[in-house]
């Protein structure tokens, strides 16, 4: 499994309206791609966001951000322009528990 990580630091007079453009349009989009078996998008405070992307194949991986993160990653911007700050890492999960 190949895990595709973004963090997202938010100024605090637009962290409601990202986390409610990744929960309703953003995040909901990337998942009809059929890109990935499993999004996780969580909070650590008011204003710093993280969401994980599961692809089940590194292949399932480079296909998102050949084909679609371009347009996800545009769309993204013209909402907002300013006011956050992202990472992007790649994960390859090693081994798991439980």
């Amino acid at each position: 499994m190949i895990l595709y990580e973004v963090v997202l630091d938010v100024e605090p007079s637009a962290s409601s309206a990202v986390e409610e453009h990744m929960r309703r349009r953003h995040i909901p989009a990337i998942f009809a791609t059929g890109c990935f078996r499993l999004i996780r998008f969580q909070r650590s405070s008011d204003h710093r966001f993280r969401t994980t992307y599961e692809a089940e194949t590194a292949a399932d991986l480079e296909r998102y951000l050949r084909d679609h993160a371009p347009a996800m990653r545009a769309e993204f911007l013209v909402e907002f322009p300013t006011g956050v700050q992202l990472t992007r890492e790649r994960w390859h999960d090693l081994e798991s528990w439980g």
